[in-house]
């Protein structure tokens, strides 16, 4: 049976910046990644110009995860910190705020590990998810990632440091 999806994943467009603007401009967002840091419009502008949408070119690949019904933007999905020689990548899902609990994140790693296997011939994919964000957490392991380690101190919070659990998926 084949299966339906309600998202596509797709490269980023010039059409994308003031929504892209708005995710990595919440600070909500900062304490989970490695960013703790404004954008500016024309940092992103030049960012989406020269960005080449090839994980061999760029050693990182950004994606929009759309709704396919409405081409809404919803999320990003990121392979980042790619490896050829080891073939491997780190991976990283945000979903819009407004947009969350509805298995979009879910999906978009779905359809990202299968690109990354069968497209990329990756051997893993692995993210770093801290300990207290257990959505993140929960759909990681229900997409068969394995933790691995745990990463003391790891993420300075304004509650002080987390630790971080590094998941991975070998494909």
């Amino acid at each position: 049976m084949e299966r339906v999806s309600n998202i596509n994943i797709r490269a980023i467009e010039p059409e994308d910046l003031d929504w892209l603007y708005g995710i990595e401009n919440d600070a909500e967002l900062w304490d989970i990644g490695q960013t703790n840091v404004p954008y500016s419009r024309y940092c992103l502008h030049r960012y989406l110009s020269e960005t080449s949408s090839d994980i061999y070119a760029d050693k990182q690949l950004r994606l929009i995860i759309e709704t396919k019904k409405e081409k809404k933007a919803v999320g990003i999905i990121d392979l980042m910190n790619f490896e050829p020689r080891h073939q491997r990548a780190e991976i990283g899902v945000v979903i819009a705020k407004p947009y969350r609990h509805n298995g979009y994140a879910r999906e978009a790693l779905r359809q990202t590990i299968e690109y990354s296997r069968s497209i990329i011939h990756l051997n893993q994919i692995y993210a770093f998810v801290g300990e207290q964000n257990q959505a993140s957490r929960q759909l990681f392991e229900s997409m068969n990632f394995q933790q691995t380690t745990c990463l003391k101190q790891w993420l300075r919070t304004e509650e002080g440091y987390e630790d971080v659990v590094v998941y991975q998926l070998f494909l």
